[in-house]
């Protein structure tokens, strides 16, 4: 594919990943930025991250000059002039994308590909202002985007087959790893993602296990890079809320997504975690974390019941045709570092043992939330 021109709307750390990823591979890229001060931000950070790659023998001298050279910086739209393909990264406000996506195809060719980074809005809607619609695709690349290998790639129902083939081979070729998915909310990740968290807090307010036991067990015994907490935390309570907020409310209040009073009241407190000091966890100096309460028996409930969740949530995905199996096990190992593909970590627990978990939840509670999804059941059942 031709190293054609890309554009990225928005110098925050999302838009300048991307802009730097880009670069790396070839193409001269123009970031633009209504703000000046953001701009100069991120290119003095570009060559902080360049220089650290130089230093670590990643690249060379020439190389770190040669991709300084193909960013360009400026705070105008009309600079996307010539761009083949641009990203747009700029705040999660649907009324400030249409106005932008607006601008921007009265600038553009009719064949540039306007492409959004949203990770809460759907792509039809971003679309809806534009003349040419079929132009419009997600490309969600995970922070940082340099490092993350998963990108999520989302046609909307306007977007053309042929916009679709071009984004995902352009990704492809930067070497990412690329999954496609249905414009629904969250996409994969952050829907299929939930009940890390949710089933988390969930058996934290019922008094079965505080932050730290719970964190162990799915670490210790579970195997996750990170527990619940810990990752909320350093994703950042507010944003980790709001993500599930809009989740909820997207399918339409569906008792699976119910957010947590528990995070809720954390949020409302400033407790977002290690960005503020103090989260789940106290991150002030000197202040020692909590001991987890090491009990194998209880540390492989937590995970079975989390895990079982986790599933499930992955197995409405197939059913629903959100995307492939494979996509969904690529983009959770990819994009959020589990251990193990889910729909495949089903396969080596056996199908029936998850069934028969999430059946006695669903007995015990009467709660959709624990409700076996029909894929699964089918697939015991066959």
């Amino acid at each position: 594919m031709s190293k054609y021109k890309i554009g990225v709307l928005g110098a925050g750390t999302m838009g300048s990943g991307i802009a730097q990823v880009a670069a790396q591979n070839g193409h001269e890229t123009i970031l633009v930025d209504v703000s000046q001060e953001m701009l100069t931000k991120a290119e003095a950070g570009l060559d902080k991250i360049l220089a650290r790659l130089v230093e670590k023998e990643k690249i060379s001298t020439i190389d770190k000059g040669d991709i300084q050279g193909r960013i360009s910086y400026s705070t105008e739209m009309e600079d996307f002039k010539g761009c083949g393909l641009i990203i747009e990264a700029i705040v999660e406000k649907l009324d400030v994308k249409h106005s932008v996506f607006k601008k921007m195809e009265t600038i553009v060719s009719k064949d540039c590909i306007l492409a959004s980074n949203t990770s809460s809005l759907s792509i039809a809607s971003i679309g809806s202002a534009l003349t040419h619609s079929e132009r419009i695709i997600g490309i969600h690349f995970f922070n940082p985007a340099p490092l993350m290998p998963l990108v999520e790639i989302i046609p909307a129902v306007q977007t053309s087959d042929e916009v679709l083939q071009k984004a995902k081979t352009l990704i492809d070729n930067w070497g990412k790893s690329t999954v496609v998915c249905k414009d629904t909310p969250g996409f994969i990740v952050n829907r299929v993602a939930r009940p890390f968290y949710g089933e988390a807090l969930r058996i934290y307010e019922e008094g079965i296990a505080d932050f730290a036991t719970i964190d162990w067990a799915m670490t210790e015994i579970g195997g996750f890079r990170m527990g619940p907490f810990t990752l909320m935390d350093y994703i950042g309570n507010d944003v980790n809320y709001a993500v599930t907020e809009s989740v909820f409310a997207a399918f339409y209040f569906d008792p699976r997504f119910k957010p947590s009073f528990t995070q809720k009241r954390h949020s409302e407190a400033g407790f977002y975690g290690r960005k503020s000091g103090r989260g789940f966890y106290n991150y002030a100096e000197g202040v020692a974390l909590p001991e987890p309460k090491k009990d194998m028996k209880l540390g492989q409930m937590i995970v079975d019941r989390i895990l079982a969740m986790l599933i499930n949530e992955a197995y409405d995905a197939v059913l629903m045709q959100v995307a492939s199996a494979e996509d969904v096990d690529k983009a959770m190992t990819k994009g959020v570092n589990y251990p193990k593909g889910l729909l495949a970590w089903a396969k080596e627990i056996g199908p029936e043992k998850i069934l028969e978990q999430l059946e006695s939840l669903f007995k015990e509670y009467c709660e959709d939330r624990y409700r076996p999804n029909v894929l699964l059941k089918r697939e015991v059942n066959a």
